[in-house]
């Protein structure tokens, strides 16, 4: 990865949560490696009233806690803590905008860094078009000659329905060019979804068996074991589906499925996944019951702790039916893809925290060894593991060693820690690098976003207008409600339930089966 040109980063809202979990200490790993650019000035702005001092320490104190330097890291410590600065600012008010133009004017004439700003706004949604207005109304939006570039980086969720992000989009928009829109989804920046597509453009024994003739269903998941981490009241309004269903998961759907771009570039990439977005099969209002499947976690015990039901977390309103997982039968109505079910599925307190892509191949047109096959050999079984222990695993039938036909599923597995101790960058580190370079290849573009909502909005009505659709419950620590199995049945598939380490998959799945039976769950 090649350093970036000289700019100022300004981040709207540093006093809060996410600059000091992710975005700081990012940009710290980042110097660690010699990635910055040379002349990096980095603005935090909020509506606390730190002095620059102030700011530092409390920027190294979260670096401290979730970047671990070692005592060799102090000399790059302090040369990384000098980049910090700090300007309070009220949002919505005019004033404190001309404020910060002059605080930056200021920091360019010291620091001898042109005008190459970037905006990150890490505050919630709702400030979003009014930081935008008063950027633009101060003549800190538009890209002039003097000043190279102005780009807005800007966090999920990009509205909340179809008609908000539409809104949103229009705002932005009359601000900035598409051009300048960051639209972040942290999924994209992980090294094992980016490997997606090197896995399947740069071997040539994969490809060819990725399409309905050889493919029997993918199934994708994102399980957390986590619960909602007193985000009560944000995810009480948002749920699994806005939550984690219309950005992340549709965005690695579309980097599994997608067609071979014409080159590795922003516009070439981001074509590809638009056309898997349209591809997708309506999911009508009517339609919602049979083919998507939301439950609420109630108590139950994860990792031996008990924890308390969904419902009893606090800032959830009594009676809630939000839901904490969602489960939905995905078709691709296109050439590579027709007829192809993807079965889909995110959860909060899950039996474990894994995130995956799971190819079931075909059967053999003959079961010439069924009689002798155990653990259901003969499906064939690609994972492509996000998270944990990153790696890739292939599921085939062997025969056991001895006189008689045993067949047993064996895996051939890769795991990115297999690579020794390289430099991996996290998500943020490679989204924020990519940011300062002008590189939007993993950033999300309007009409991606547009499309994800058509896709999602027909079932977030029928949710809320139709009392007919049951939620299910599924106790904390198992794999979801049992109901989530109808997806399946009729294609004669069933849900791969792993166990968070990557190898040893036959023994993992018999102990995830063993396990949903001791917890009761599907």
């Amino acid at each position: 990865m090649k350093k970036p040109e000289d700019c100022i980063l300004v981040i709207f809202g540093a006093s809060g949560d996410l600059a000091a979990r992710k975005l700081v200490p990012a940009l710290f790993e980042l110097c660690r490696h010699d990635l910055l650019p040379d002349r990096l000035l980095v603005l935090g702005v909020g509506r606390t009233q730190f002095s620059d001092e102030a700011f530092r320490e409390k920027m190294v104190q979260a670096i401290r806690s979730h970047s671990r330097p070692t005592a060799a890291d102090a000399e790059c410590l302090k040369r990384f803590t000098r980049m910090l600065f700090y300007q309070p600012l009220a949002t919505t008010e005019p004033a404190s905008y001309q404020r910060l133009r002059d605080r930056l004017t200021a920091l360019e004439q010291q620091y001898q860094v042109r005008d190459r700003c970037i905006y990150y706004l890490a505050t919630p949604p709702q400030l979003y078009p009014t930081i935008v207005e008063g950027l633009a109304a101060h003549g800190l939006a538009a890209e002039t000659a003097l000043c190279p570039f102005r780009r807005v980086v800007i966090e999920k969720p990009f509205g909340h329905d179809l008609d908000s992000a539409r809104e949103l989009d229009q705002i932005l928009h009359r601000y900035f060019d598409e051009s300048q829109i960051l639209r972040i989804d942290h999924y994209l920046g992980k090294e094992t979804v980016q490997n997606i597509l090197v896995f399947r453009f740069s071997n040539g024994i994969f490809e060819p068996l990725w399409n309905r003739h050889y493919v029997h269903d993918v199934q994708i998941l994102a399980a957390e074991d986590i619960g909602i981490e007193n985000r009560g009241a944000y995810y009480d309004q948002a749920g699994a589906l806005r939550d984690m269903f219309q950005n992340h998961l549709l965005q690695v759907l579309a980097f599994f499925a997608m067609e071979p771009p014409a080159s590795f570039d922003a516009t070439s990439v981001r074509n590809e996944t638009v056309k898997v977005f349209d591809s997708l099969r309506p999911i009508t209002r009517e339609m919602v019951g049979q083919e998507v499947v939301r439950g609420q976690y109630t108590s139950g015990v994860v990792a031996g702790e008990e924890v308390v039901g969904y419902r009893d977390e606090p800032g959830v309103g009594a009676g809630s039916t939000t839901e904490t997982y969602v489960a939905a039968r995905v078709f691709i109505d296109n050439w590579r893809w027709g007829g192809v079910p993807f079965f889909v599925r995110t959860g909060k307190r899950m039996a474990a925290r894994v995130t995956e892509v799971v190819v079931n191949f075909r059967d053999t047109p003959h079961h010439l060894f069924g009689q002798f096959c155990k653990l259901g050999a003969g499906r064939n079984q690609l994972v492509l593991r996000i998270q944990p222990d990153e790696g890739i695993a292939l599921r085939f039938a062997m025969k056991v060693p001895g006189t008689s036909f045993d067949v047993r599923d064996v895996a051939m597995d890769f795991r990115y820690a297999d690579l020794g101790a390289g430099y991996i960058p996290g998500p943020y580190e490679r989204l924020l690098l990519d940011a300062m370079q002008g590189d939007a290849t993993l950033y999300i573009r309007s009409d991606a976003v547009e499309a994800c909502w058509e896709f999602v909005d027909p079932i977030l009505q029928a949710w809320a207008t139709d009392p007919t659709i049951p939620l299910y419950y599924y106790p904390a620590g198992s794999w979801g409600p049992a109901e989530a199995d109808s997806l399946l049945v009729r294609y004669g598939a069933e849900w791969r339930n792993p166990c968070p380490a990557l190898t040893d998959m036959a023994e993992c799945e018999r102990a995830g089966a063993e396990d949903e039976e001791t917890a009761g769950g599907s």
